[in-house]
């Protein structure tokens, strides 16, 4: 359509708000990626920053599985397409997997290749929900999921949880926020940004419930390796066993196998759902990365070796970094159960006078850290707490200790 010399500006105007429509325009940028990619960018310009924003692994991809991908390079058959749901020999070996590490057997027409655990989200709520459809989303929560759920035409409805309650969302908060609109819910454990993990007859009772009232639950299980002090993560799937006909789980490589730019996830789910979620893939994206796939064998049916070493290293960085930041003024920090961040409470430290400001959030705080010395860490306003920040604790021993020391020096000169 073309706009005539007569048109008036204001139509003009409306016109060009038109070029992209609301429900894109609407997306929040991602937050951690964006921290992340400010605090790349200070130190390619030769700035000592620390950033405690990045959500992957500081390790490289083990070698077996490079050479496993190397060697698909050269295969005629991956320069080719190939099923939109994936390989079936690796639709096969998740399945064996899904088995193997949770208990949960499913088959291989039960799995949807994904690129990564976002598509994998996104493509739940897309087969799930219709317009005005009502999700419950404990808070704290992964930035990208309310994205997914409004992109999908749903509503997210926060369930907020705090430190009191160790972030972990209660039936009866579950039960108060449920309307006849909530057609489904979504959990991660082990979590990110918390690290909370729900135990068995947590999950037992929150998966009870959905049956009792028809409740999908979307589970995200891709911290399901990086567990600590003996605590295991279990599948609601596996625990509830009735509920498998309504769940939807999550996964993928990135975290276990150090694998966040290989970009290959998972969703498993009634054969239904996955059928036409692959139908909605082989429109949206057509097939992952045959490269990236072949790989994805390799590391799914091997053992997890590699994920053990990774996890003794984040065990000690975990107590250290926690014990760290506990030691900042005005900073509450638990002990996280999985993953690899620490949520502290920073709510003591705000309206305080620092360096002649005074942050009144925690964004504010966040800035104030990364302008004064260099370290960057994510509000809670981005996963729907404000008045904490998530500290990724998957970089160098040397590093975690030298930037929590730069925010307790900064911290320590607060005033009332």
């Amino acid at each position: 359509m073309t706009i005539s010399p007569g048109t008036d500006a204001q139509s003009q105007t409306a016109a060009e708000r038109a070029r992209i429509s609301t429900r894109i325009g609407n997306i929040a940028e991602s937050a951690t990626l964006a921290v992340d990619g400010k605090a790349k960018a200070l130190k390619a310009a030769g700035r000592p920053v620390i950033g405690f924003g990045a959500g992957e692994p500081d390790f490289p991809t083990p070698d077996y599985i490079v050479q496993a991908a190397a060697e698909a390079c050269a295969d005629p058959r991956n320069h080719r397409y190939t099923p939109a749901a994936g390989l079936p020999e690796l639709r096969e070996a998740i399945a064996a997997k899904t088995k193997r590490d949770s208990g949960y057997e499913v088959a291989a027409n039960q799995v949807l290749v994904t690129n990564g655990g976002k598509q994998a989200t996104y493509v739940a709520f897309a087969v799930l929900l219709d317009p005005g459809d009502e999700v419950l989303l404990p808070a704290p929560y992964w930035t990208t999921y309310p994205e997914s759920i409004t992109l999908a035409g749903g509503v997210p409805v926060p369930v907020e949880t705090d430190e009191s309650q160790e972030y972990l969302a209660t039936v009866e908060q579950l039960e108060a926020a449920r309307t006849e609109r909530t057609k489904a819910l979504l959990l991660c454990s082990p979590s990110n940004p918390t690290g909370a993990v729900y135990s068995a007859d947590q999950l037992k009772a929150i998966g009870e419930w959905a049956v009792e009232h028809g409740v999908w639950v979307v589970s995200d299980e891709i911290y399901e390796h990086l567990t600590y002090d003996g605590v295991e993560s279990a599948s609601i799937a596996v625990v509830v066993p009735e509920l498998a006909d309504h769940c939807l789980v999550v996964n993928g490589l990135a975290k276990t196998y150090a694998m966040t730019g290989w970009r290959v996830g998972w969703l498993v789910g009634p054969t239904d759902v996955i059928k036409a979620a692959a139908n909605y893939q082989s429109h949206l994206c057509g097939n992952v990365s045959n490269v990236a796939q072949r790989a994805a064998i390799t590391a799914v049916s091997g053992d997890l070796s590699a994920a053990a070493a990774m996890r003794e290293a984040f065990d000690r960085r975990r107590q250290l970094i926690v014990r760290l930041l506990s030691e900042v003024p005005g900073f509450v920090c638990p002990l996280p159960k999985g993953a690899f961040y620490a949520y502290p409470s920073v709510k003591g430290a705000l309206g305080k006078l620092i360096r002649g400001k005074r942050p009144q959030t925690s964004s504010e705080l966040a800035t104030l850290i990364l302008e004064e010395v260099e370290v960057a860490a994510v509000p809670g306003e981005a996963f729907g707490t404000p008045g904490y920040l998530r500290f990724s604790y998957a970089l160098g021993d040397d590093d975690i200790v030298e930037g929590v020391t730069r925010i307790q020096k900064l911290l320590a000169e607060a005033q009332d």
